[in-house]
């Protein structure tokens, strides 16, 4: 296909927000939709692509849920316990992990359109299931699922990413790679955008436009910009998925149209990552199992033999999107995640099969001390020491508190702390011995994932403000890791992509309006000089 120079919907960014909004926009009524994206073909889908396709979305239990997945059977349906997971969990969650500085208005759009925003996904055909390996445990005999999370998509972001690829094709979506955004065209007099200068088979080329939406990623993958702005030590944190999320188009933005900057600029999504994965960007074939969430099931360790975080402060997704951040706090921007036998079946395999990850396998605790000075451990003898006060302080605490049931579906308390010993650094649930070998550890580091600093907009329309008039700028729209202001220094896990569909669709059906408008302004236009 010709790159087309003009269109009534321009989205930059083939991720989930941007085929969202792009999908949107079509459904809106908007005639002509071109989406862009500077990445190849082959990258298509930006961190989308790396997700396990997890969607967080309020929900009233079996009822709601079943009905959208396609890998329940009947006799699995009644083995399910599904705790309703209301509008006010989501709330009360987004409040409490992001410590109360989530926009209200956009937190509260979040929640209330999360449901209806999946179905519309089903609607237009993501193949969504419930995510049995990562968010549910067998706790006698029934199947439990845990933290607010259910929902994923067939085969994870990749999945995810094909479906959306689908969809815009079905609804005429024309869709151009290696097509990066330059410029925004803007009205000299009104300020308003009118197009954008985008570089295509190395020339610079203008596509006039109705209504532009920027869906294109955060800085994550620009090492001076997460020096510049999350702090000293970043450029050393491993890309965890697209190279191409480099923040040109929030710089473009703000060049262009002064758009206002919000949100939590120091803060981002980063995790417990692969310390032998790529440094500079995801590996497209294993994707999201670089990924190092077992940690609650164990412990994590630095090099100088000291445990630095409670593995068990809360469930995983509400920990995992800021434990990154930890463990590149720590000497060498590195640790170590240790099991036992008692837990070791229960790590997911996908993120530590032998065949995925450097399994450091030891049948004492000297012996695993030893194969993990080969890696970093500095101190050995603070290393077994603070292993065995943790074993005693978990033999103290189940002597103390013996009616206690270990269960890592639930907050279960079962902790190191009791009236004979209490550790400096707690686990507060699911702490059981490590002693009962052989043992496992894995060595990983920190991987960013996306960046929380963003654009501020119109929460109803998705609609970019300008710093300067502190108003919307005319027919600009953002959605996606662009938008500021949802998110301060964590998450809870699978809010990422639901933030993506609800306000990629707003952005995308507010956008279709404006290019209408603006349509039926050059006709009445033309016609009033005739």
């Amino acid at each position: 296909m010709t790159l087309p120079s003009s269109c009534s919907v321009l989205v930059a960014g083939s991720g989930n927000a941007g085929f969202s909004a792009a999908v949107a926009a079509k459904q809106a009524g908007a005639k002509h939709v071109v989406l862009i994206d500077k990445a190849p073909e082959e990258w298509a889908g930006g961190n989308t692509f790396f997700t396990a396709g997890a969607y967080r979305t309020a929900h009233d239990g079996a009822s709601d849920l079943l009905p959208l997945v396609n890998n329940v059977d009947a006799a699995t349906a009644k083995k399910i316990d599904f705790e309703p997971y209301t509008t006010k969990h989501f709330a009360d969650d987004m409040q409490r992990i992001c410590k109360g500085r989530s926009d209200p208005v956009l937190s509260k759009i979040l929640v209330e359109e999360s449901f209806p925003t999946i179905q519309w996904l089903k609607q237009n055909g993501i193949r969504f299931q419930l995510s049995f390996n990562r968010q549910a445990y067998e706790v006698d005999g029934r199947l439990k699922f845990w933290g607010g999370l259910a929902l994923k998509t067939e085969d994870g972001g990749k999945g995810l990413v094909e479906d959306h690829k689908a969809n815009a094709r079905r609804h005429g979506v024309e869709t151009y790679y290696s097509t990066a955004l330059e410029r925004l065209v803007t009205n000299p007099v009104t300020g308003a955008v009118d197009g954008a200068v985008v570089r295509y088979q190395d020339k610079a080329v203008t596509i006039n436009a109705g209504a532009v939406i920027l869906a294109a990623g955060g800085f994550e993958a620009n090492s001076r910009m997460r020096t510049q702005y999350l702090g000293p030590g970043w450029d050393l944190a491993k890309v965890r998925g697209t190279p191409y999320n480099s923040g040109d188009a929030l710089e473009t933005a703000i060049r262009d149209v002064k758009a206002k900057q919000v949100g939590n600029w120091s803060g981002c999504h980063s995790v417990a990552w692969d310390a032998n994965a790529p440094a500079d960007t995801g590996d497209r074939e294993a994707s999201n199992e670089f990924t190092k969430s077992g940690y609650p099931l164990g412990l994590m360790f630095n090099s100088n033999g000291e445990r630095f975080v409670d593995e068990g402060i809360d469930l995983r997704n509400y920990t995992y999107a800021k434990f990154g951040r930890a463990i590149l706090a720590q000497p060498n921007q590195s640790a170590f995640q240790i099991w036992d036998q008692r837990t070791i079946p229960l790590l997911r395999s996908e993120e530590y099969r032998p065949e995925r990850v450097r399994q450091i396998i030891a049948n004492t605790i000297p012996e695993l001390a030893d194969k993990l000075a080969e890696l970093g451990l500095e101190n050995r003898e603070a290393f077994i020491d603070n292993l065995n006060r943790y074993n005693e302080a978990v033999y103290a605490s189940q002597k103390e508190e013996p009616s206690r049931k270990w269960d890592p579906s639930i907050r279960d308390g079962v902790s190191t702390q009791s009236s004979e010993i209490k550790l400096p650094l707690a686990k507060s649930n699911w702490a059981l011995p490590l002693d009962k070998g052989p043992f496992m550890a894995v060595h990983v580091t920190c991987g960013v994932t996306f960046t929380f600093g963003g654009l501020a907009v119109n929460p109803e329309k998705a609609q970019v403000i300008s710093s300067v008039t502190d108003k919307e700028v005319e027919n600009l729209f953002v959605c996606g890791e662009m938008l500021g202001g949802l998110f301060y220094d964590n998450y809870p896990g699978g809010s990422g992509l639901t933030s993506g569909a609800v306000f990629g669709r707003r952005a995308g059906t507010a956008a279709a309006a404006a290019a209408a408008e603006n349509a039926r302004k050059k006709t009445f236009d033309g016609r009033a000089r005739l």
